[in-house]
């Protein structure tokens, strides 16, 4: 049994109604028709009045500056001060909250209660070093501590993985995946994973290899994302997609390799010409991404097919778009955009597959996303990324985002709330007909105008 989240209305006008989660998602809640929890009859309810985060087990709340604010078990979090307006009060963040099993939340009149199912506890599961995965019970001893690090691990994670490939290209331990690269030097390291510069010895060509962090690879949750990963990746092969090239496992570590994008990232890019880009380049980056976002949305996708109850669908949503995950390949005349990071990716309608998000940063982020993504987050369409798609665009012609994120305020308040502000009022040197097209794209109240990447890519061609 896997752990699962579900809430019911205990109290109030729509008692009995009921939301379950297996998978990291949230639910919005207030009187706004948008709100999946909408509660359009009780005065004492605000339009947009929390919005909880689940990602079993965990849940958390915010109050997101209700009138009447957010009780848990009778205390109170969040609501605006006395004679604030509802623009004033969603100026402020307000403190997130975790719920625990059998947990009372008031909304007005209504009352939600939290039913945590976790998985039963496994009999005598083994002490495993939170670096390597191994079975360490005799090194860890009678006390059997939760966050052991066995003797032969205790050292940096680059010295790890370099002795492992050590092993594998001579031959010994699991690691045959990977046998014949040499690690050059670290890239990068994110919240699940370390990316190195390797070398394809028989080749000599340059990859990426990204190795999930040892003391992650050992929860079930994480090491589930990270291969799901690997299997979307497999399914895209696209000149404006980074290459899947190699994956594999030792002992609780997972990984894989892809091509190296010698021209790094877009924000870094960005950075080295002072924040911006020319317009020629950026509309050239922006439409080779939609080629890549296009393909990916119309892809088979035999994955989707192996969820419980799935209907027969197309195509993986990005929902992590950003000049962060666009990478550049070769040099001038000759770069190409490509498209990195389908972590985050679902097949449409599908549960999602995002645990390794902690509960409380909802995953993607949330200057370039659209407010579709908060209200209906596990059930992302293709048009987040489009939408995306015009936000990378705005913000590599401005050096600015397409909404304003005030210090202090919610960000997600914002998503709901704040329309883009015209880009001409950024720049007014931005040709008009490119402008019209930037704002258009960028309308999602009350939905994303452009529905295709294909769509989005014809207008910008046609404003050029």
């Amino acid at each position: 049994m896997s752990a699962g989240v579900t809430l019911e209305i205990v109290a109030g006008a729509m008692r009995g109604r009921r939301w379950s989660f297996e998978d990291h998602d949230t639910l919005l809640c207030g009187r706004s028709s948008d709100c999946q929890a909408c509660l359009s009859d009780d005065s004492k309810v605000s339009r947009h009045h929390l919005l909880l985060e689940v990602n079993p087990p965990d849940v958390c709340v915010r109050d997101l500056g209700s009138l009447n604010g957010t009780y848990v078990n009778g205390v109170k979090h969040g609501g605006r001060e006395r004679g604030e307006t509802p623009e004033e009060g969603a100026r402020r963040r307000y403190p997130e909250v975790s719920l625990e099993e059998g947990d009372r939340l008031r909304v007005g009149d209504s009352v939600l209660e939290v039913r945590i199912a976790k998985p039963p506890p496994h009999r005598a599961e083994p002490v495993r070093c939170r670096k390597c995965g191994r079975d360490v019970s005799r090194e860890a001893g009678a006390d059997r501590p939760g966050d052991f690090v066995c003797a032969a691990c205790r050292a940096l994670p680059e010295e790890l993985i370099r002795r492992l490939l050590a092993r594998a290209r001579a031959g010994t331990g699991d690691l045959v995946a990977v046998r014949g690269y040499t690690i050059l030097k670290k890239l990068g390291q994110g919240g699940m994973g370390v990316v190195y510069l390797a070398r394809h010895d028989a080749s000599g060509e340059q990859t990426a290899l990204k190795v999930m962090l040892p003391r992650v690879a050992v929860n079930p949750r994480a090491r589930d994302q990270f291969l799901r990963e690997v299997e979307i990746s497999k399914l895209l092969k696209h000149r404006n997609i980074v290459q899947l090239r190699d994956s594999g496992c030792s002992e609780g570590t997972f990984f894989f390799t892809q091509e190296f994008c010698d021209g790094g990232s877009v924000d870094k890019l960005m950075a080295r010409r002072g924040g911006s880009l020319p317009m020629a380049e950026a509309t050239r980056i922006i439409l080779e991404t939609l080629e890549g976002l296009a393909y990916a949305h119309d892809v088979e996708n035999p994955i989707a097919l192996q969820e419980p109850g799935a209907k027969e669908m197309r195509g993986v949503v990005h929902r992590d778009l950003s000049p962060q995950n666009i990478l550049l390949r070769g040099g001038e005349g000759t770069r190409i955009a490509k498209l990195a990071d389908f972590g985050l990716a679902k097949a449409f309608e599908l549960a999602g597959l995002s645990g390794g998000t902690r509960t409380g940063d909802i995953a993607g982020k949330p200057v370039f996303i659209p407010r579709q993504q908060v209200v209906q987050y596990k059930y992302a369409q293709p048009d987040v990324d489009v939408w995306a798609a015009a936000a990378c665009l705005y913000n590599m012609l401005t050096g600015r985002f397409p909404r304003d994120f005030r210090p202090g305020r919610d960000p997600w308040q914002t998503i709901l709330d704040a329309s883009a502000v015209p880009i001409r009022r950024r720049d007014p040197s931005i040709p008009r007909r490119l402008a019209e097209v930037i704002d258009h794209a960028l309308i999602d109240k009350p939905e994303i105008s452009f529905k295709t990447a294909a769509a989005l890519s014809r207008a910008i061609e046609g404003a050029l």
